[in-house]
């Protein structure tokens, strides 16, 4: 995915990647020296030149048991003995109008490791009839026809089937085989485990990404479930249909099926996801008991797999490859046996590369900040350990529009340009206090790292009802007023709440992060973000007090150490 700052759709493929992709798919199709000596542009000649001596690649459809069709491609090893079988990886598309074409590029090195390869784009997605269910029951039905229809093909080992997914695709891998035992391995990247709390968090919608995905999935070609629960979201009606939807859409409520069948799964993430909720996947990940592994990478949803789905190397279909080797035989990967553990990069360096045996091993204690009130003559309240503070109140005006202290400015966009060294940089000096409360730590006297869970504990009086909060963690470097985002969530307030102090306990989003020696934590609380939210201009102004009662004080948990603390 190229960075197109006209985009209005951030998950759209650049013109250069599509134009890549067409090449490959009209190679696949027809391995002339023609077609072939076009990919020669992108060194991919000699690549496709061996794929068409060892595998034969089609375009099938796929007719599931109600007409609906499939819209699918094929690859199988060429001259295969009588009786020999292969592993066979399955690949359900990610959320892109070219459907299963974008893992093209990886088709290669699936078959060049001795693999069948069936890539498949979910019904509605592409050019496949039916309605969209978003990972629902139909979807799983149809990965099991699909399966059904995969071990009828020649050369199909039925008892070595695996599924990779990223996306869209992670989510139908992972409920295909909580239902469907002959799912023997998944590999999931820029996965979700809890769709309620992606779409629902602390209270809050997350409706730019939504609205995102809706445009994406076109709403005209959604099933009249998932159109209704469109409008109830949008209304911020969270019912129980909602949430049963939800939850029959999230893997978090299969873990026993995967634990009883120790099923090997692999997921990816991203610290600044902007699309499922990060600690939603570390927490199921933390709950499997099987074989698993946990990757979690710089910057946002998508971002770090795609080269990886263009046929270049990255981390994720890296491990990938060795993980479907290691569980279904095959040699698409590099020989080496995939480890079963924590790896990540700490933002905002994509070469950073760390490993532990497990997350409680990963994760750093936490220390306890607690939020104190304004020292005379200063405008800003603190962050300080030591005694609890009591007895201060910090007022904000809610008045429909926040800060320039926003989650993301570009959904994925932003998370991309991190991913290419350029985080996007807030001004400290530019906040408005009128409308956002800040607390700062003193200057840090060595660099250290925040690495692990954050949760914030605020005591909230809001005048209205509907109310939000959105909390950032920031590294603001005092000699610039440059800051950078290090984590963040949002906490929303129901009418039951209108004139009531509410001590909330507030998880944020999990972080490994570098703070260098001479900069300070600030803790932003600001009313509104676009993430979360729709600009509206109208809403009348209203206060949000921001209070720390006795027995109830106000702090941040952060886990910060030393960076000599590994």
């Amino acid at each position: 995915m190229s960075v197109d700052e006209t985009a209005e759709n951030p998950f759209t493929l650049g013109a250069d990647d599509l134009t890549k992709l067409d090449a490959i798919r009209e190679a696949l199709l027809d391995p002339s020296p023609r077609r072939i000596g076009r990919l020669d542009q992108w060194g991919l000649a000699d690549t496709y030149e061996t794929y068409a001596e060892i595998a034969r690649y089609s375009e099938v459809s796929l007719t599931m048991a109600d007409g609906t069709v499939l819209d699918a491609s094929l690859s199988v090893p060429r001259d295969l003995a009588p009786g020999q079988t292969c592993p066979a990886v399955v690949l359900p598309a990610p959320l892109i109008n070219i459907g299963h074409r974008a893992y093209l590029g990886m088709i290669s090195r699936w078959a060049l490791g001795g693999y069948v390869v069936l890539a498949y784009s979910q019904r509605g997605l592409a050019r496949s009839t039916g309605e969209i269910h978003v990972a629902g029951p139909q979807d799983v039905a149809d990965a099991t026809e699909v399966i059904d229809w995969l071990i009828q093909q020649d050369g199909v080992d039925g008892d070595r089937i695996g599924f990779f997914g990223s996306s869209y695709g992670a989510g139908t891998s992972l409920l295909a085989a909580a239902q469907d035992p002959r799912i023997k391995a998944v590999a999931g990247t820029s996965a979700w485990a809890d769709l309620f709390t992606s779409l629902y968090e602390n209270g809050t919608r997350h409706l730019k990404a939504f609205e995102a995905l809706v445009q994406l999935f076109g709403e005209d070609r959604c099933s009249q479930e998932f159109r209704e629960i469109i409008q109830k979201i949008r209304a911020n009606t969270i019912d129980d249909q909602v949430g049963e939807f939800a939850a029959q859409r999230s893997p978090n409520n299969h873990l026993n099926t995967y634990n009883d069948a120790a099923t090997p799964i692999l997921l990816t993430t991203a610290w600044h996801e902007t699309i499922f909720s990060v600690p939603a996947v570390i927490d199921f990940h933390n709950r499997l008991t099987g074989p698993k592994t946990l990757l979690v990478q710089v910057g946002d949803h998508g971002n770090a797999e795609l080269p990886g789905l263009a046929g270049l190397p990255a981390k994720p279909t890296d491990m990938a490859y060795r993980w479907m080797d290691h569980h279904l035989g095959g040699s698409a990967g590099d020989g080496a046996t995939p480890r079963f553990d924590v790896r990540s990069e700490y933002m905002f360096n994509p070469l950073s590369d760390l490993r532990h045996s497990s997350w409680d091993n990963y994760a750093l204690p936490k220390k306890r900040f607690h939020l104190a009130d304004a020292p005379a003559g200063q405008r800003d309240g603190q962050l300080s350990e030591g005694d609890p503070q009591a007895g201060w109140t910090r007022s904000v005006k809610a008045t429909g529009k926040g800060t320039d202290i926003v989650v993301a400015p570009k959904l994925v966009q932003t998370g991309l340009a991190e991913r290419m060294g350029l985080p996007h940089v807030y001004k400290t000096a530019d906040i408005d206090r009128g409308l956002a409360a800040v607390f700062t730590t003193t200057h840090l006297p060595q660099s250290s790292r925040v690495r692990g869970e954050l949760e914030l504990r605020v005591t909230v009086k809001p005048q209205q009802a509907d109310a939000t909060i959105v909390a950032y963690l920031l590294d603001a470097d005092p000699a610039t007023g440059r800051a950078h985002i290090i984590t963040h969530a949002p906490c929303s307030f129901t009418a039951e709440h209108t004139g009531q102090a509410t001590t909330v306990a507030i998880p944020l989003q999990p972080a490994d992060y570098v703070v260098a020696k001479g900069h300070q934590l600030q803790l932003v609380i600001d009313t509104h973000d676009p993430l979360f939210a729709q600009d509206n201009n109208t809403a009348p102004v209203f206060t949000i007090d921001i209070t720390s009662p006795t027995d109830a004080e106000s702090y941040l948990d952060i886990p910060l150490h030393p960076i000599d603390r590994q």
